[in-house]
């Protein structure tokens, strides 16, 4: 089964992004930062983000690109009506995308916002 990213629900402004992480909920683990911000919406959109940190370029691309492989995959399990802003962290530089996957949902099940 192949899952999407579709455009309408990925975070793009710079206001979006600073809306989620001033007026959001975090929740950390040792890969992944979930920031959580409910909207009146009926869509569920999400941002990817890696800060210079992490490394060069080509670093900082392949944690977004993990990070955006393990919403994919995870988005049908997810509620809607919010925004999401997955931040990576110095773990999820050297880890796999089944490592980067569980943490992922383990964030969710902390945030609950997994569905029923």
């Amino acid at each position: 089964m192949i899952y999407k990213l579709s455009k309408q629900g990925i975070l793009h402004k710079n206001k979006n992004f600073q809306a989620v992480y001033k007026a959001g909920k975090s929740y950390a683990n040792r890969m992944i930062v979930l920031y959580v911000l409910s909207t009146n919406s009926v869509v569920r959109r999400v941002g990817f983000a890696a800060g210079k940190r992490l490394g060069g370029a080509v670093v900082r691309n392949r944690v977004k690109r993990l990070l955006r492989d393990s919403y994919r995959l995870n988005q049908h399990k997810l509620i809607n009506g919010i925004d999401l802003l997955l931040v990576g962290r110095q773990a999820a530089v050297s880890s796999n995308s089944i490592a980067v996957g569980k943490a992922f949902i383990h964030l969710c099940e902390k945030a609950k916002i997994l569905a029923k």
